[in-house]
């Protein structure tokens, strides 16, 4: 991921994400971006895969603290359709689901394209070649969609938060991008730097550390049971105590995992609150 930040950054500028597989494109479209006065920072990626890791992860401090404000990773994300692997069009299906989602611009050669890119709710299509001009246009665009949405509830005087936001996470396997729905993850064991997502359907391997996901995903039902366990609470049918100590049972005899005994008050009080006892 590189990343190009303008002279002038300001926290009341824009935050964008610029993904073009074309490197004359894509430093095109940030030295544009950059140019514009209400941008403030420009992330870039090569292609959709790379921003949806950058983006789904929330990764760095200041994507992260934006999350934590209601804010989503980024404001807007320009993006070019045609690229090897994932599609501009199949990434912003995903970043759609994004609560709240970033606003899309499609940035192409290819005019085809513009209907379904519409339909997918971007406010702007910009074509290729485009000039300063152009691309300030499909800025201001941004900048009103934007201004249209309610201003995101400060920590505490909220909602409660959605408990699933329909994320998912973007897995390598020979080339090819596969989209994971966190909703399909029935518990995650470390592996090193990485984590094993197991689904009903097998399991994956993500570049991301648990620790990392154990913060993510706590609001949305998981628990951390075990330094190298992470488990989705509602599919725990069973905690009991086994000669080493505890063990949870994942559905009807799926998966028996340990609990280590730093996590287990914590476990028990979640088992409880959720209207369950072990």
């Amino acid at each position: 991921m590189r990343i190009t930040v303008s002279a002038q950054d300001d926290t009341r500028r824009l935050v964008v994400l610029a993904v073009d597989d074309e490197p004359h494109g894509l430093t095109a479209l940030v030295h544009c971006l950059t140019n514009n006065p209400n941008i403030g920072k420009v992330f870039s990626a090569v292609d959709a895969s790379e921003a949806l890791r950058r983006l789904i992860a929330s990764d760095g401090d200041e994507l992260r603290a934006r999350k934590e404000r209601g804010l989503p990773p980024v404001d807007a994300v320009f993006s070019d359709i045609h690229m090897p692997g994932l599609s501009g069009m199949e990434m912003s299906r995903v970043f759609a689901a994004l609560q709240p989602p970033p606003v899309l611009v499609f940035v192409t050669g290819h005019s085809e394209e513009a209907v379904n890119a519409f339909d997918l709710g971007a406010v702007d299509y910009v074509l290729k070649p485009f000039n300063q001009e152009r691309l300030d246009k499909a800025v201001k665009r941004v900048l009103e969609k934007l201004n249209t949405r309610p201003m995101p509830q400060s920590a505490g005087g909220g909602p409660e938060p959605v408990k699933d936001d329909g994320e998912v996470i973007p897995v390598e396997l020979a080339g090819t991008t596969k989209l994971i729905p966190r909703s399909s993850v029935r518990w995650v064991e470390a592996q090193g730097d990485y984590a094993r997502l197991f689904t009903a359907d097998g399991s994956h391997l993500v570049r991301i550390p648990l620790a990392q996901l154990e913060e993510r995903w706590e609001k949305a039902g998981f628990v951390r049971i075990h330094r190298s366990f992470l488990v989705a609470l509602p599919l725990i049918t069973e905690l009991r105590m086994a000669q080493g100590g505890y063990q949870v049972v994942i559905g009807n005899e799926e998966k028996v995992l340990p609990v280590s005994r730093r996590h287990t008050r914590e476990l028990k009080d979640r088992l409880v609150g959720s209207g369950r006892n072990g």
